[in-house]
């Protein structure tokens, strides 16, 4: 039997929070909304093994690619929240730009993956042991 979700406390908990409750959330049906809540306020918003700046410029660099306007708008202002610089929100967009870049040109060359993964761990053992 499924636990029986009182809306009005999970969005009372949400403005609390976020000082309204975003249209997005409103949208969820209820008995969905506790869950999709919890989920966000343990990813987006909660201590985990990231810290919160760096989550957010992984999703500024993602949604740079994505292209979806709302996550980008999204994770920006919450990098900004979090601490980041406008100079560290640049930087995660082009580090995506080059991280894609490669990513297009190795495979469109159909590069061997086995010799791939071999150079790599070469390339790190040669790094670690130097540092």
């Amino acid at each position: 039997m499924a636990a029986t979700v009182n809306r009005a406390e999970v969005e009372a908990e949400i403005k609390e929070t976020l000082g309204l409750v975003p249209h997005f959330f409103a949208r969820i049906p209820t008995e969905l909304l506790g869950p999709e809540w919890e989920i966000f306020k343990r990813i987006e918003l909660g201590e985990t093994l990231i810290p919160n700046k760096y989550k957010e410029l992984i999703g500024v660099g993602l949604h740079a690619e994505t292209k979806c306007h709302y996550c980008s708008l999204f994770h920006t202002e919450a990098a900004k929240l979090f601490g980041a610089t406008d100079e560290e929100i640049q930087e995660a967009v082009h580090y995506a730009k080059a991280s894609l870049g490669w990513s297009a040109y190795i495979n469109g060359m159909q590069e061997d993956y086995d010799q791939f993964a071999a150079e790599l761990a070469q390339v790190v053992d040669y790094v670690r042991s130097k540092g």
